[in-house]
């Protein structure tokens, strides 16, 4: 007996199980012994942080809920380990060139990302990849390295194409990649005007299409690249202008996300083909570039479900070199500079969301043990018969038959034959035989698909102030799965299990599906009782799109942010060393042509009127302009402090 206790008693080991922490985490998240989530932005080679020790801090500068957490250290160690990991492949196979990574602007756009990642690149040369006008006067400005690139992808308009050639001018190794065959005539006549040399890249359509939610993005129906045919038209535009020397490169785009390695060997070997064939045709070209796709293992199950990937960043590197190198030996080209557009992979894991919980409901609270029920009516009696007969051999069955008296009292509501009170009594049973038939469920380790759904069906909703638009935009838009779990109390085991809501208007602003093991997605996660005090829920590896793709849905704006640096002589270990508030209420309305200064006065004009009219004293009339003003320089998300001080 002694023995079964011990396997049943809660432990820290099983929150990291419960939540998988050890599988998503990659070694930069754990639990501490004080059941509280930590984060080591350097592995072994640095230091442990607390996340709610940060948290802490930075409310005590000023900060309110929603906020994300940005690790640098750990941006910084991804920089470090996808340069390493194809230098280590290059390395091994005896590859007879280098790599040169580039950084997609577009992943996260945020100065103090960039900057990070220009920074920790500096020893590797690691470049920037835009494709906008935006980007590329972000990343002329900020890129000094003149061995690393730039790489321009997207549609181009005659700025564009001028912009990137006066960066040519500056000596700096930016590429134009022609995404359809008309923008070369630019670049051809841009570069004469300007005398300089301009290095372009052709973008590839493959046959091979990618795999997971992006696929739709590759293959022969692809929004972007160029045919085969096409790709003879460009070669014999740049010849006749005698530019031929000036392509460079050949791109190619097999998805995002990618959860497959199959399908990047596949990708890769078409791509090197067509590098390969480029060159023999007369064109000095120096650099393939492999584009985009490497994953993230969202969901830690190293599968190839949509969330996740069957191969780690070495396997994935050694692939790449090994596949350009057989198929360029095998044609007789010189191996080319590898360039790889990795963004996910390099910003995903470094912010954590931290979101608060202010409030539930509760699927059972208002359903209490009852008395025998004193309605005579045959469903009520069947109800009763089904809540007292539940025990360990017939759960299923006691379930099933629970769920016929359900439905069957539903048929008899909707034709008039019974009233509201048998109705009431019947779903109360139900609920309540429910709970028993779960109950005998608690521990099994296997559990039926009725016995998953009916825990589905009793899972409460946690109230959380965020908005998932704006900080979950895969989640709603492409049901990407994040690993959501508590920041602290994972020394006490979880009694509840829940779905999120967020503090929009919209039904759509929900997270009801979460990572799981085996499956793609769950429906519930397992959750603590609110205790009265602040409970923290974070949202991880969400540093890839979510934070600057969200649109301003409810006019909620960009969250608190606060960045954290380790730093070994402080006593904590770390240091915040900047905090960007989040978007206040005039700056969001601004954004929709709201602006502070016509509200304010349309406001006062209503005040006056009021005073004139008798239906406000003056005195009322300023504090209430004077309350309007101050909140319209506010944030957008609930003040949860005010909000309690007040209950």
């Amino acid at each position: 007996m002694q023995q079964t206790a011990e396997v049943k008693a809660w432990s820290i080991d099983k929150a990291r199980e419960l939540y998988g922490i050890a599988r998503w985490g990659l070694r930069y998240f754990d639990i501490n012994g004080r059941g509280q989530v930590t984060v080591a932005p350097l592995k072994e080679q640095g230091g442990s942080i607390a996340i709610v020790d940060v948290i802490k801090e930075a409310v005590e500068q000023g900060l309110h809920f929603p906020m994300l957490i940005r690790f640098h250290d750990l941006l910084r160690n991804r920089v470090e380990r996808i340069n390493k990991a194809f230098i280590d492949a290059i390395v091994e196979l005896e590859y007879k060139s280098i790599y040169r990574g580039v950084y997609p602007i577009k992943v996260n756009q945020l100065r103090e990302v960039v900057e990070e990642i220009i920074d920790a690149g500096k020893p590797f040369h690691h470049g920037l990849e835009v494709g906008s006008k935006p980007e590329l006067y972000a990343a002329l400005a900020f890129h000094e390295d003149r061995e690393s690139l730039i790489i321009c992808n997207g549609y181009k308009d005659s700025l564009y194409i001028k912009t990137a050639l006066l960066g040519r001018k500056l000596g700096k190794k930016i590429i134009l990649v022609v995404e359809k065959v008309e923008e070369v005539a630019s670049i051809i006549r841009y570069a004469k005007e300007l005398k300089v040399a301009p290095m372009i890249g052709l973008r590839v359509r493959l046959m091979s299409g990618g795999k997971g939610k992006w696929e739709k993005s590759t293959g022969e129906d692809a929004k972007f690249g160029l045919s085969t045919q096409e790709i003879l038209q460009v070669s014999d535009l740049l010849k006749e202008a005698d530019l031929a020397d000036c392509l460079k490169l050949v791109h190619f785009h097999s998805g995002s996300q990618i959860p497959d390695i199959l399908t990047i060997k596949k990708a890769v070997r078409e791509g090197a083909m067509f590098y390969a064939k480029i060159r023999q045709i007369g064109h000095a070209l120096e650099y393939i570039d492999v584009g985009g796709g490497l994953g993230v293992d969202y969901d830690g199950s190293r599968t190839t479900f949509h969330s996740s990937i069957n191969y780690s960043l070495n396997e994935y590197a050694r692939d790449i070199v090994h596949n350009i190198m057989d198929v360029c030996d095998s044609q007789g080209v010189e191996h080319p500079v590898i360039i790889s557009e990795s963004g996910r992979a390099v910003v995903a894991h470094h912010s954590v969301l931290v979101v608060e919980t202010f409030g539930d409901i509760k699927k059972m609270e208002h359903v209490k043990e009852p008395a025998k029920p004193t309605i005579s009516h045959k469903l009520v009696e069947d109800g009763w018969y089904n809540y007292t007969h539940v025990n360990p051999s017939n759960p299923l069955e006691a379930y099933h038959d629970a769920l016929h008296n359900k439905e069957e009292t539903q048929v008899h509501f909707e034709l008039g034959l019974i009233g509201l009170e048998v109705k009431a009594e019947v779903e109360k049973l139900f609920w309540l035989t429910g709970a028993r038939v779960l109950e005998q469920f608690k521990d099994a380790e296997y559990k039926p698909d009725d016995i998953v759904e009916l825990e589905s069906k009793f899972s409460d909703q946690y109230l959380c102030n965020f908005s998932v638009f704006q900080s979950l935009l895969d989640h709603w838009g492409y049901g990407q799965l994040f690993p959501i779990m508590p920041l602290h109390r994972l020394n006490e085991e979880p009694q509840r299990r829940g779905t999120l809501a967020d503090i929009t208007c919209d039904s759509d602003g929900k997270v009801s599906k979460f990572i799981n093991l085996y499956e793609e997605g769950v429906d519930t996660l397992p959750l603590h009782d609110l205790n009265g005090k602040p409970y923290y829920l974070g949202v991880f590896l969400t540093g890839a799109y979510q934070d600057i793709m969200g649109d301003l849905h409810n006019l909620f704006g960009r969250v608190n942010e606060a960045h954290v640096f380790l730093d070994e002589d402080e006593d904590s270990g770390y240091y915040i060393e900047e905090t960007i508030e989040g978007t206040t209420m005039e700056k969001v309305l601004a954004l929709v042509q709201y602006t502070g200064t016509d509200l304010k006065r349309k406001m006062k004009s209503q005040v006056d009127s009021a005073i004139k009219e008798d239906r406000l004293r003056p005195n009322e009339a300023m504090r209430l302009l004077g309350e309007y003003e101050k909140g319209l320089k506010g944030y957008t998300y609930l003040d949860l402090k005010k909000v309690r001080k007040k209950g």
